[in-house]
């Protein structure tokens, strides 16, 4: 499909030359006179370039310039002006612009420009769509149909946006990165780097060079300057999982980086300036340990500005047929197998199973009945044996009944009120998706939908 360009001027012979060569070089061309009929371009067709004059009878360019940065903020427009015109570019360019074009136009200048305009926007928009495709598969993790889950995907969403530090706790394995990640895309820093350090993994002894760097000859084999983790993260995110096993006394050194956004290298005289985001984890009770001495209290607020508490998988235990099917999705394409299903009764062993690894855990535990399953659904003898053990040892969860009472019951309206309660604690699970909402109940969504109707109906009747 040919790019299109929208070229604003209101000179028709200039207009008639750029949209006859443009076209002869396989380009869509918009042309447009005024500011009216460009917006109109704008508002009802997909444009990949614009070619503005800056000056025309009902308007400037510059209003053109901000109405397609509202409609796609990487959309590269080129300013045309004349020779004593260069004070309104430089207003262009605070705004957005890509670059610019002096009257006469150079046929092989502006060749060049639209073919290096084009393939920045196309770069710019492969990059958004690879990040959206990982932010969709960390969400697939990170999301499920808990109330609890909805609660922390809303509260991703509002602190994403500003660029206080944020504090996640949780038990290992419940995706304490991948909600850092999922921060980090959402958040204005998303086109900086994003930078993970587990403090837990690192000797003590070198943990303080490895977050500040050295100057050469700070120590012995210190032959040139390094820069650390937190230099190299300025500008980005910082993500200090495990933050919980940190030492008090680089604790101390970490807390002044936070205040006054400054460093010095090891062996180093000056300091060095760092803006960027802190996103800090720990599978620990800092309350806790703050109470025994082993974590300071006001790093704990400088980095606890907001706080996200992951709850363990066994206490959000209507997620687990959501991961289950998507792992499970996931190794039968990795491993080129035809797996489509998990038998009831495997399903009902992992939902039954305590997880104390968590969501990492359960991915293992399928990562493996994928590679031994040879037929198209997984069943317990894919199962770890302790995982099958302790569900058969289980004592039988005894199935949910109705006693009818010697008077009778009226049965339309006790299902029809069984049916209620049911529809509305999935649409409460499901956030108000009908769609997730109709997938919890097994049904479709139309069908959803027209039970809603009906009880909405119903009670109208009775009001």
């Amino acid at each position: 499909m040919p790019a299109s360009i929208l070229i604003l001027d209101d000179e028709s012979t200039l207009r008639t030359f750029l949209t006859r060569t443009l076209h002869d070089q396989g380009y869509e061309t918009l042309p447009a006179a005024t500011v009216a009929d460009a917006l109109d371009l704008v508002h009802t067709r997909h444009i990949d370039c614009a070619l503005l004059d800056q000056n025309l009878p009902d308007g400037r360019g510059l209003d053109v310039l901000r109405a397609l940065k509202k409609v796609d903020a990487d959309l590269p427009v080129i300013v045309m002006t004349g020779y004593g015109s260069l004070d309104g570019v430089k207003a262009a360019i605070r705004q957005g612009a890509y670059d610019y074009l002096t009257k006469p136009v150079d046929l092989t200048e502006l060749k060049r420009l639209l073919g290096q305009a084009l393939e920045t926007v196309g770069l710019r928009r492969e990059i958004r769509r690879l990040r959206a495709d990982q932010l969709q598969q960390a969400s697939d993790v990170v999301i499920g149909r808990s109330s609890a889950m909805h609660e922390i995907t809303h509260l991703i969403q509002r602190v994403a946006a500003s660029p206080v530090s944020v504090l996640i706790q949780g038990e290992s394995g419940t995706g304490k990165e991948i909600v850092a990640r999922l921060i980090y895309h959402n958040s204005q820093r998303a086109a900086q780097s994003f930078i993970a350090i587990n403090c837990a993994a690192i000797p003590e002894h070198l943990l303080e060079s490895e977050l500040f760097g050295y100057e050469a000859g700070a120590f012995t084999g210190a032959k040139r300057q390094k820069k650390g983790i937190i230099e190299l993260a300025d500008r980005g995110t910082l993500f200090l999982d495990e933050i919980g096993s940190m030492k008090l006394e680089m604790q101390a050194k970490l807390l002044r980086v936070l205040e006054t956004r400054e460093l010095r290298r090891l062996g180093g005289t000056q300091d060095t300036r760092v803006d960027l985001r802190v996103i800090a984890a720990t599978n620990r009770d800092l309350r806790a340990a703050i109470e025994t001495g082993e974590f300071r209290e006001d790093l704990y607020w400088r980095l606890a500005v907001v706080e996200i508490d992951l709850p363990p998988l066994r206490d959000r235990v209507e997620d687990i047929d959501l991961f289950v099917a998507k792992f499970v999705s996931d190794f039968a394409r990795l491993f080129a197998k035809d797996i489509r299903d998990v038998s009831p009764e495997a399903l009902e062993a992992l939902r039954s199973h305590r997880w104390p690894g968590n969501v990492r855990e359960l991915r293992n535990v399928l990562e493996r009945a994928a590679i031994l399953c040879e037929g198209p659904e997984i069943s317990l003898e894919h199962l770890p044996a302790d995982l099958v053990a302790h569900h058969k040892a289980a004592p039988a969860t005894p199935r949910p009944g109705a006693i009818l009472p010697p008077g009778g019951v009226d049965l339309k309206r006790t299902v029809a009120d069984l049916e209620h309660q049911l529809i509305t604690q999935a649409m409460e699970q499901a956030g108000g998706n009908q769609t997730l909402a109709a997938q919890i109940l097994s049904i479709s969504r139309d069908e959803l939908r027209y039970r809603l109707q009906k009880r909405r109906g119903a009670e109208r009747q009775e009001a």
